[in-house]
């Protein structure tokens, strides 16, 4: 296995470089990616149109009983979590082990990501109750203050599976190192984030209304208008769509996992240490090799006998 420095990935990293090199790895593992994102989109969502009742729960007004519905729908809204989180940790694998060991493919990585599901459950779990404090506090200064707390966490959560898989599975570790390499460059993996989101959420919105559009014939009129709103839910459960919804989706999910070591590996690499050189009496400079003792000749120890 090579290094983890050798990782296509790793390094100091400018938006633009940033961006050049997503998309270099995005392309060059494409395949595998999104047919594991496919298989994961097409699953989640079959669960969903068929053991969650959306129509209804969009029905109801008050909010106590909204609430008491949600409870028969726990263990649906539970197992889709958990397969979203299990993908999830085999597309993190992947894309940091593939490059470094030809050895790891997909299903390898399927197997070897097992280890780390309950650890991250456990700082997710974490992150989401602490978390609930920060958007709390985003609500008192209205709507810029929930934008920015949502990617405030967002940001921080990129960072969590990235440390945990390069630098061991210890809980108390990765969110100590979480913290510490995600407010290094602070501002700019802020806004890193920022443009990230904000591209899947044009590309989602642009590919899911194009299919939108072949359903309903048209996009704008889906949600302006609760008759065709409501027929929505409907299509949901139609084969069709879920292939193609699954397809749209299955080229943005890869792009959170992808961007989320190029954080890590960003912030890494500039906590790198460069010694200055060091400079002897006489002016000339140290190296590694000054401070051992020089080898013997081949012809030493016969002319000591001689």
């Amino acid at each position: 296995m090579l290094q983890i420095t050798d990782h296509p990935l790793y390094g100091k990293h400018e938006l633009d470089s940033a961006m050049n090199k997503f998309w270099k790895f995005y392309k060059s593992r494409f395949l595998t990616m999104f047919l594991a994102s496919f298989i994961m989109t097409v699953v989640v969502q079959y669960i969903s149109s068929n053991y969650l009742n959306i129509k209804e729960l969009q029905s109801i007004q008050d909010t106590s009983v909204f609430l008491e519905k949600i409870k028969d729908y726990i263990v649906p809204i539970l197992v889709i979590s958990l397969i979203g989180l299990l993908f999830n940790n085999i597309l993190y694998y992947y894309i940091l082990f593939s490059p470094l060991d030809k050895s790891r493919n997909i299903f390898i990585s399927a197997l070897y990501s097992l280890k780390y599901f309950i650890p991250y459950l456990v700082i997710l779990i974490l992150v989401a109750f602490f978390g609930s404090f920060a958007l709390a506090l985003g609500f008192l200064v209205f709507v810029v203050g929930m934008i920015f707390s949502l990617i405030y966490l967002m940001m921080i959560s990129m960072f969590i599976m990235p440390v945990m898989m390069a630098e061991g599975i210890n809980i108390g570790h990765t969110i100590t190192r979480t913290l510490k390499l995600s407010h290094r460059n602070f501002w700019n993996n802020m806004g890193w984030t920022s443009v990230l989101l904000t591209l899947i959420l044009v590309i989602s919105v642009v590919l899911s209304g194009v299919i939108l559009f072949l359903f309903t014939g048209s996009f704008v009129r889906s949600f302006t208008n609760p008759e065709d709103a409501s027929k929505i839910l409907e299509i949901t459960k139609n084969p069709l769509y879920l292939i193609l919804s699954g397809l749209v989706n299955a080229l943005t999910i890869p792009a959170i996992p992808i961007f989320s070591f190029l954080l890590y590996f960003n912030s890494r690499a500039r906590e790198v240490i460069v010694q200055p050189p060091v400079y002897g009496d006489n002016g000339y400079k140290v190296t590694v090799d000054d401070l051992y003792a020089k080898p013997l000749p081949e012809n030493y120890n016969d002319e000591r006998k001689d």
